[in-house]
This record gives structure tokens, C-alpha cells and sequence, in this order.
């Protein structure tokens, strides 16, 4: 009997195509059957480029997608992306419990509040977020999905955008300490990162384009760089500036 396999990636910004690519390199490339993607924020939910893509494009993911939120999304479009593209897309909401390769995923999307450009309304990681996670029975979370990481960390910041201070959404520890996971995978930041504290081994994530992690059902983890050329940006991507999370 074959092991569940599932792939997590961060940061598609709008790059959907690349997350097709990354499934035909694990699969063709590294021999790996996946059952699903989870896809830890900063999917690219704009009206636009989704149409453009799944719509007009009748492009398809081809294996199951599933996606939390992350900062880089039109949260006031959210709930209506979600329902019009729940044929092609899966959504977790916050506080959400998701199967990934047999493990019980503690879903969690947004990210700490920044400036107004960075953190759009609706972005923000709030405490009632932070309670409906753990009014979740610690019995049910073998993992934490979250777009942003927990402070503490030892996170670099991207250069240039010191002035927010060190990385990482206050309160998000108190997940920690209830849930106890075995690991904690996060996006937002645009590197690897490896890091145990505790009980817990964090995992973040680079974009899409840069490599992906592979989680199966045995608790085995590996972290695959693959490198995919990339297609001149969209007009809906281009104001992301190098480096911004």
C-alpha cells in the first residue's frame, strides 16, 4: 500500500501555472503520486487574473488545490472567489481543521498587520482568529498551516523593510502551546527556513516558483528546490516590489 504523499507550496501570487509545473516535477521527477496541494497563502484570490486563467484560459489544476488566505489577496472579494471557483479551487478557512497525507492541519490564513499596502483590510490575523483555533480539540491537530509565522522564530526580515520590526504575528505562539504539532509550515517570508523549538519543527516556505515541500503520510518531510522560469509578470502582479512579503 502506497504512502500519502501531499505537496505544500506559498506564494503563487497569481502564478498559477507554476503550481502545475511543480506537480509534474514531483511526479515525473521524483516518482512521487500526490493526493493533493495545500497551498499556504498568497494564492492570488483577484477577480481578474483568476478569470483570466481558469475562466477565458480554461486552465485546471491537476491534481486537488487547496488554499488558505494570505496578505497579497482582495479580501473584500474573497467570500465570492471562493464560491465561484469552488469547482477548480479548495478554500480553508480560519480555524479550520484540513486532512493532509492522514495528518490533522490546523488552518490558519493572514498575516500580522504591516501598513495599509502590505495588509489590506480583512488581512489581519485577529484574536478571534487566535480563539476559534483553539477552541479546537488538541486531539484533532497533528499540524499548524499558517501564511505568516509565529514571533520568535529567529525569521530574517527582507531587507529594507527592517522598520517593521522581526517577523512574525504576536499570539500565534499560544497555538503552540495548545496544539503541541509535530510540524508548523508557513509561507510569507520568500525563504526556507528550518527551525525546532519545543515539540515543534518550523517549516517556511519560498514562492512557488522557487521549490516546494513534500509531507507523506508517515510524517516524512522533504524540502525540494526546483527552480521554474517564470513568464513576464501579469499588470495584477507588478506592483509586488523584490523582496516584499
Amino acid at each position: 500500500m502506497k504512502v500519502p504523499v501531499s505537496m505544500l507550496i506559498s506564494d503563487v501570487h497569481t502564478r498559477y501555472q507554476v503550481v502545475n509545473t511543480q506537480i509534474a516535477h514531483a511526479e515525473l521527477e521524483l516518482g512521487h503520486a500526490l493526493e493533493q496541494v495545500f497551498v499556504l497563502g498568497d494564492f492570488g484570490f483577484f477577480r481578474e487574473p483568476m478569470h483570466d486563467f481558469f475562466r477565458r484560459g480554461r486552465g485546471r489544476f491537476t491534481r486537488a488545490v487547496t488554499s488558505i488566505e494570505g496578505n497579497h489577496e482582495d479580501h473584500g472579494a474573497l467570500p465570492g472567489l471562493v464560491q465561484d471557483y469552488q469547482d477548480v479551487l479548495g478554500y480553508r478557512g480560519r480555524g479550520s481543521v484540513h486532512q493532509v497525507s492522514g495528518w490533522g492541519a490546523m488552518c490558519l490564513g493572514g498575516a500580522r498587520y504591516m501598513d495599509a499596502a502590505a495588509t489590506p483590510r480583512g488581512c489581519e490575523v485577529t484574536s478571534g482568529d487566535l480563539e476559534k483555533c483553539l477552541a479546537v480539540d488538541p486531539d484533532q491537530v497533528d499540524l499548524v498551516l499558517t501564511h505568516d509565522c509565529p514571533c520568535g522564530l529567529g525569521v530574517p526580515g527582507a531587507p529594507g523593510l527592517e522598520h517593521y520590526g522581526p517577523p512574525g504575528v504576536p499570539g500565534l505562539a499560544r497555538l503552540a502551546d495548545h496544539f503541541q504539532p509535530r510540524y508548523w509550515f508557513f509561507g510569507h517570508h520568500h525563504r526556507w527556513f528550518d527551525h525546532r523549538q519545543g515539540a515543534t519543527r518550523y517549516l517556511g516556505l519560498p514562492q512557488s516558483w522557487r521549490g516546494y515541500l513534500l509531507l507523506d503520510g508517515q510524517g516524512q518531510v522533504t524540502l525540494v528546490d526546483h527552480e521554474v522560469s517564470l513568464r513576464p509578470a501579469s499588470r495584477w502582479v507588478r506592483w509586488l516590489r523584490p523582496g516584499q512579503w
